[in-house]
């Protein structure tokens, strides 16, 4: 029996609400679990069957961040990725701005927008801000990125980034999977060795 192009989107659609139901019930199943004290996990890499799936498929929230910092404008008057994103040549992650930096410009430029008063007030409360990573690995991964060999090798920040001049808060928009890097690393002629990533 051959199905017709409906008949083939119900059977797609019913396999998506039987997997829905499935990822449902097993994330109730962990909230009943951990509500009754019960300190088993899923697995030693994932607490929960949803916290696994998620990993597998690289589901990921978007980040959201506690200031619309906006790259359009700042790469757009001259900044480079490396004036806010300090030690990248040198360490393993990209430093993120802290509150002083930020108001070093901002005591007299645009003060009076609301993202920069936002600012002003970690400042006076003598906070930092709370600065979200966009890019980062699953734990389970067992991935050491280093910033360093790739800034030195001269990987362009927009490789692994995209395009900032047409981000305004940072989106994840480069999916870096295994896929992903190997193919970066062969074009390259870079290391593909299983330690050069992995730990």
């Amino acid at each position: 029996m051959r199905l017709t192009n409906w008949g083939k989107l119900l059977v797609i659609a019913l396999m998506g609400i039987l997997a829905w139901s499935l990822i449902k019930a097993a994330s109730s199943a962990d909230a009943q679990s951990s509500a009754s004290g019960d300190s088993e996990v899923f697995s030693p890499a994932h607490t929960t069957a949803l916290e696994a799936v998620r990993s597998f498929f690289n589901w990921r929230r978007a980040a959201v961040q506690p200031i619309a910092f906006t790259h359009t404008v700042h790469l757009a008057n001259g900044l480079a990725c490396d004036a806010c994103h300090s030690g990248t040549d040198v360490g393993p992650e990209a430093s993120l701005p802290g509150v002083k930096f930020c108001m070093s410009c901002h005591m007299v430029i645009a003060v009076e927008k609301p993202e920069i008063k936002r600012i002003a007030a970690y400042q006076a409360r003598g906070e930092e801000i709370p600065w979200v990573r966009v890019y980062d690995y699953d734990a389970a991964a067992h991935v050491r990125f280093n910033h360093g060999p790739h800034i030195r090798a001269e990987v362009p920040c927009e490789t692994c980034h995209g395009d900032m001049t047409k981000q305004t808060t940072a989106q994840r928009v480069v999916n870096m999977n295994m896929g992903y890097c190997n193919g970066c690393h062969q074009q390259r002629k870079a290391s593909v060795d299983c330690v050069t990533c992995h730990f």
